[in-house]
Parts: structure tokens; C-alpha cells; sequence
């Protein structure tokens, strides 16, 4: 079997073909660790509901999409939010944040991480 490799990829239109750089499913709770990921070295664990998402390989600007889901296995609701590295994406990592319904910070069960561009 042979591998494919594009430097970009285009649709029969000629625009480009926006993909997924990097994706994550890790434990929130108790030890951070990830359960599947890419182009996902680690997790840091800052704090309650506070994680930094580092990646593998870097991407090629900090223009990019970021998507936060998470479950809370039955307990208290929760609310992705977002939290950037010193006000701006990193190429290298990405800080995000999750809070309960009541809008405080909030670690969870299983968190989400997919970022696009």
C-alpha cells in the first residue's frame, strides 16, 4: 500500500479543502490523560476546568476553528468556553476552559477537543 500526500488540497472547484489539524478525547477529571487523539502530544492540566491542548506538529498560523464538547457522566451540566493563550491561538497549543451551568470553572468526565482549518 502507497501513501498519498498533499501540500493542499483542493475541491473540483479549485477552492481549498478546509480539514482537521488536530483532535483529542481525554479524561477531565482526577489524572488528565488522553484516550485517542492527533497530532496531539499532551494535555496540561491548569487547573479546575482549565486545560491546554498541545500539538504534535504546529500549525501553519493560529487562524484557525476550535470546537469544545465534553460529558459530564450524569452530574451537573457544563458550558464549553474557550480560553486562549495569552489572547492569541498558539500554533503550538491552544488553552481552553469549561464551566457548569452556573458559569464557574468545572472539570468533566470526558472532554472534546477538535480544531479545523
Amino acid at each position: 500500500m502507497s501513501t498519498a500526500k498533499f501540500n493542499t488540497w483542493l475541491n473540483t472547484d479549485g477552492t481549498e479543502n478546509f480539514k482537521v489539524r488536530a483532535w483529542v478525547n481525554f479524561n477531565g477529571t482526577g489524572t488528565v490523560a488522553i484516550r485517542a487523539a492527533g497530532n496531539v502530544s499532551s494535555i496540561t492540566d491548569n487547573g479546575l476546568g482549565d486545560y491546554t491542548v498541545n500539538f504534535t506538529n504546529a500549525l501553519s498560523d493560529a487562524n484557525y476553528s476550535v470546537l469544545v464538547t465534553g460529558d459530564n457522566s450524569g452530574s451537573s451540566a457544563f458550558l464549553p468556553f474557550l480560553r486562549t493563550n495569552a489572547s492569541v491561538p498558539a500554533v503550538g497549543s491552544i488553552r481552553i476552559g469549561l464551566a457548569n451551568s452556573s458559569f464557574s470553572s468545572a472539570d468533566v468526565t470526558y472532554a472534546n477537543v477538535t480544531v479545523v482549518r
